[in-house]
């Protein structure tokens, strides 16, 4: 009886110790998963620290390059100095070498007191005919209105056509003798897309009001007399072009029947039929020309955030037109 009794109590005390041990093992169970619940808060928590500091920052970079502050390249006077305007890349509206980019500058650049002469420096295949005359119009106006402060253009790769333009403006031209100048010429460029179409089997419709109001369609077939009326205008821009730069060469240009055909000549070539004044650099020009060594640059900068809108937006409408052939004429 006893002993039935003393095996009992051992089997009660043996479930007692697994029930235990499980009850163990059910709450280490329980804290580690509460444990890795908190671990796993505290790494989300510290990631939405992170990820909200970071876009804080970012806002913060962002008004702080679209505001005032943010602006760079902005000239200091420094005392007596060289004044220098990059033109760099195409000249067309919305891009670095706009009118407004470069008027603004030619106009800080003259308005310094301490500015004894402007250079500006040019890298441009050319660009809108409309962009390049505004610019020259500004620094005649300009010139006129400083007679005591000169004006240099330097050439350093390339300076042809619409940058040309701008160039004829200055008191004086330099350039590298291996630098590209001139094309003296207008282009306007498409491509006629009606006999792919008619392989494909594509019909164009196109309605309008007006009967020569899709005359640039490059989907349909090119008229003569719309052809001829077009080869009218470039005509008539080509002869703005051709005054402009003789108003602003004068008798320094000398006479060769292949000067405004668009050929474009090296520097050497051009200082021989009077397109440029000399073969020299811009800090040669700012020491031995000017007498103001230093050089102070009056560029107009865009912020990263300017670039990147603007590349994105007007750039991509102006680059589709080009493509489908609806732009206009071109300095290049």
């Amino acid at each position: 009886m006893d002993q039935d009794r003393w095996t009992e109590g051992n089997m009660v005390s043996g479930e007692q110790r697994r029930e235990a041990k499980e009850d163990a093992k059910a709450w280490k169970l329980l804290e580690n998963t509460l444990t890795a619940s908190l671990q796993e808060q505290r790494r989300s928590r510290r990631w939405g620290i992170f990820f909200k500091t970071l876009t804080f920052v970012y806002l913060f970079v962002a008004l702080l390059l679209i505001s005032p502050f943010g602006k760079m390249g902005a000239a200091t006077s420094v005392g007596p100095h060289t004044a220098v305007i990059e033109v760099r890349g195409v000249i067309a509206d919305q891009e670095e070498a706009s009118a407004d980019n470069l008027v603004g500058a030619l106009r800080e650049a003259f308005e310094d007191e301490n500015t004894k002469g402007v250079v500006l420096r040019i890298n441009s295949p050319g660009g809108s005919p409309v962009q390049s005359g505004y610019v020259y119009d500004e620094i005649k106006r300009l010139r006129a209105l400083h007679p005591d402060i000169k004006l240099y253009a330097v050439i350093t790769d390339l300076g042809a056509s619409g940058a040309y333009y701008i160039a004829s403006a200055a008191d004086d031209i330099y350039a590298d003798k291996a630098s590209l100048v001139g094309s003296i010429g207008v282009t306007a460029a498409s491509f006629g897309f009606v006999g792919t179409m008619e392989k494909l089997g594509v019909e164009r419709r196109t309605y309008t009001a007006g009967e020569h109001k899709a005359f640039l369609d490059p989907f349909q077939p090119e008229k003569p007399e719309e052809k001829a009326f077009w080869q009218q205008v470039l005509n008539t821009t080509h002869q703005q072009f051709i005054d402009s730069v003789k108003a602003g060469r004068g008798d320094r240009l000398k006479e060769s029947p292949d000067l405004f055909s668009g050929l474009v000549w090296s520097g050497e070539q051009a200082l021989e039929l009077g397109l440029i004044d000399g073969l020299s650099s811009t800090s040669a020009v700012a020491r031995d020309v000017v007498g103001a060594e230093e050089l102070v640059d009056f560029t107009r900068q865009e912020s990263p955030l300017q670039r990147f809108t603007r590349q994105l937006g007007a750039s991509m409408g102006a680059e589709l037109a080009t493509r489908a052939g609806l732009d206009g004429p071109q300095l290049r």
